[in-house]
């Protein structure tokens, strides 16, 4: 009986081309006009303090059936919001970056946001030029995955965003007195120290990655001060910064093959440099792994497909971005927040696990 109710009110109202309204829906279910809205439009938690479960899921099926439509203009003119979040990275076709927007990408359906995405090509001009831009079309708010220490532009742009009071969160990368989600880079590169060490390997590099980025900062750093506990110390000149893909991890680990004396394990801040690395291993005679250990970070998928498996440090790189999102909803919506710092994890495979210590 009811269906045939749906199906004559939805004759209705294609016959009569209107369009279908909040009124309209809350008058047929009974409900108040407010309650209908917060199930529809609001988040999830908005729906679940607004109504039971079997209400919620009366109202969404009488929504579907007759093709209700909410009027994000007048909702936006209404509540001076847009639920459209900007999104700054510094190159979405780098897996660890689509894998982290996928999860902000996640929490923003969950709780009726829209985001685009937009990329700075890690340049700080670029970070405030498409940062306005995204302003300028009225974003509740930012997420931003670029932001470089060492330098003015970053903290300049973020301090005139908080002076302007505009809500943003940064993902992936960190800068004191500003709110981040990151994964635990100083504890990661520590984790990756200890496993070396605990292999036996006793002289070893790191690649530690753009200069600018805290992930390869503190990931380095963390490495270094674990390894100077167990009384070990990494030369300056077997530390070499460079870009994050593996052409420059490829160049990083010809310039590390050059020393008089070879290290015997490898670090790189991120997966990419060292696939590179294990390029430039293998096409100087040496067997990645076997001759050369080498530790990555992030565990990207294709890590464990590689002809030799390489050992890596895990980021929740989606959990990262859903995190990230969900402070934002917290901040739009006037609410305190801390940062949050995710844990990594060791993933042990061939490029470390088939070395001999002699």
């Amino acid at each position: 009986m009811l269906k045939c109710c749906y199906l004559l009110l939805w004759f209705h109202m294609n016959r009569s081309n209107k369009n279908v309204t909040l009124k309209f829906l809350s008058k047929e279910l009974g409900l108040h006009v407010s309650t209908v809205s917060r199930i529809l439009n609001g988040s999830m938690d908005d729906a679940s303090s607004a109504a039971a479960p079997e209400t919620i899921e009366k109202v969404k099926k009488l929504a579907a059936d007759l093709n209700y439509r909410p009027n994000t203009l007048a909702k936006s003119l209404q509540s001076q919001k847009t639920n459209v979040i900007g999104v700054l990275v510094p190159k979405l076709s780098d897996l660890v970056l689509a894998n982290i927007y996928e999860g902000i990408d996640a929490a923003a359906t969950q709780n009726n946001y829209f985001t685009f995405v937009s990329n700075t090509n890690d340049l700080p001009i670029n970070q405030k030029k498409l940062g306005e831009m995204a302003l300028s079309r009225k974003v509740d708010g930012l997420i931003i995955a670029d932001a470089h220490t060492g330098t003015e532009d970053s903290h300049q742009f973020f301090n005139e965003l908080i002076a302007r009071d505009i809500p943003f969160v940064l993902v992936s990368r960190s800068l004191e007195n500003f709110t981040s989600v990151t994964c635990d880079d100083y504890l990661g590169g520590s984790l990756a120290a200890e496993h070396l060490i605990t292999e036996g390997h006793r002289r070893i590099a790191i690649i530690s990655g753009e200069a600018f980025a805290s992930t390869g900062l503190l990931r380095t750093k963390g490495f270094k001060d674990y390894s100077s506990s167990k009384n070990i110390m990494i030369p300056d000149d077997y530390i070499i910064n460079c870009g994050f893909d593996v052409d420059s991890g490829y160049q990083a680990g010809l310039e590390i093959l050059s020393k008089n004396e070879l290290p015997t394990a490898i670090f790189t801040v991120n997966d990419f440099i060292a696939i590179g690395v294990m390029g430039a291993i293998k096409d100087k005679g040496y067997i990645p792994g076997k001759d050369i250990a080498v530790v990555g970070f992030n565990n990207i998928s294709l890590t464990a497909q590689l002809p030799i498996p390489l050992t890596t440090i895990a980021s929740p790189m989606s959990e990262m971005g859903f995190t990230a999102m969900e402070l934002l909803l917290k901040k739009i919506n006037k609410e305190q927040v801390d940062s949050i710092k995710l844990r990594p994890k060791l993933i042990k495979r061939n490029s470390t696990l088939d070395y001999l210590v002699e």
